[in-house]
């Protein structure tokens, strides 16, 4: 039984005829006919019967009329619940955003709202996980900041959303002083034979020491996993061992530090949103997304100023 069948029904009774239901509602009296054979199958009481050659209502088909009159008025009032959900720009928006993005964009997200009237009531929290595990936080997210490597697979395309925030660098990370500091850019070869600092294994960067190691055709000593940027920056500061930082992100923890880009693999990752299709017919979490991409553009001018 659906809804539009009940339509059809009600319509029957009171207009009294096939041609008549089909005029009102713009389609064939052989549509009409179908749609009620369909319903009746539901049912074992017969619905309908002929009076002449006009098809009218039973009592039986009068009692469901009356009946889904009540079912279609609850559908329609949740229709316009929903619409007018869609519609309120100060509504509860729950965003997630890795470690070292939540750090560095959740306060100038909340700076952007401040000039919106009306602003979505945001709901912030930090997941830090692999990258295939993002697009399962939209689940339980509205929106999920998320990142992952270029040369990496792309975000599945079944039943999510992904809109671009900012394409990262991963910069090398010096000490003061470093004898790298000297060159303008590093290779892979260059940087095969320090220390590192790095995350554990499966996050990023990690996966980048991989390609240095095959590019420069030897392996790469880490000495510590850390998945906090601002550990490894400070790490890093005390000369123990170099890493990678984004440039964006990493906001204050760079201070002291030199970087360097590196050449010759792809140090590059993809900041997305991502979200579910159906989310973003709400009117609060445009909102959001709009200040969330100017929060980045943002950050990614002052990363480029500090270089």
């Amino acid at each position: 039984m659906e809804i539009y069948q009940l339509e059809i029904l009600r319509e029957l009774g009171t207009l009294g005829s096939v041609t008549a239901v089909a005029d009102s509602l713009r389609v064939t009296p052989s549509a009409v006919s179908q749609q009620l054979t369909a319903l009746q199958r539901g049912f074992r009481a017969p619905l309908t019967r002929r009076a002449g050659r006009t098809l009218v209502l039973t009592e039986a088909g009068h009692a469901l009329a009356r009946a889904g009159t009540g079912v279609i008025e609850a559908m329609a009032a949740a229709a316009g619940a929903v619409e007018a959900f869609e519609q309120e720009p100060a509504g509860i928006v729950t965003v997630s955003g890795f470690h070292s993005a939540s750090q560095a964009i959740f306060g100038g997200l909340l700076g952007e709202l401040r000039s919106v009237e009306a602003a979505p009531d945001l709901r912030l929290s930090d997941e830090d996980v692999a990258q295939e595990e993002f697009p399962l936080l939209t689940a339980s997210y509205d929106l999920v900041i998320a990142h992952r490597l270029e040369h990496s697979p792309p975000w599945p395309e079944a039943g999510l959303r992904v809109i671009p925030l900012a394409q990262e660098p991963l910069d090398v990370a010096l000490p003061a002083g470093h004898p790298l500091t000297d060159k303008d850019h590093l290779t892979p070869s260059d940087v095969a034979g320090e220390a590192w600092v790095t995350s554990r294994a499966g996050y990023s960067p990690d996966d980048l020491l991989g390609a240095i190691a095959a590019v420069a055709d030897r392996s790469v000593k880490v000495v510590h996993r850390i998945n906090d940027y601002g550990s490894v920056a400070s790490i890093v500061a005390t000369g123990d061992a170099i890493g990678m930082v984004p440039r964006y992100t990493v906001g204050s923890a760079l201070a002291g530090l030199e970087l360097r880009p590196l050449r010759g693999v792809n140090a590059t990752r993809a900041i997305d949103l991502l979200t579910r299709p159906e989310t973003l017919h709400r009117r609060s979490v445009q909102v959001t997304v709009t200040a969330l991409r100017t929060a980045m553009s943002r950050l990614v001018l002052a990363g480029e100023a500090r270089r």
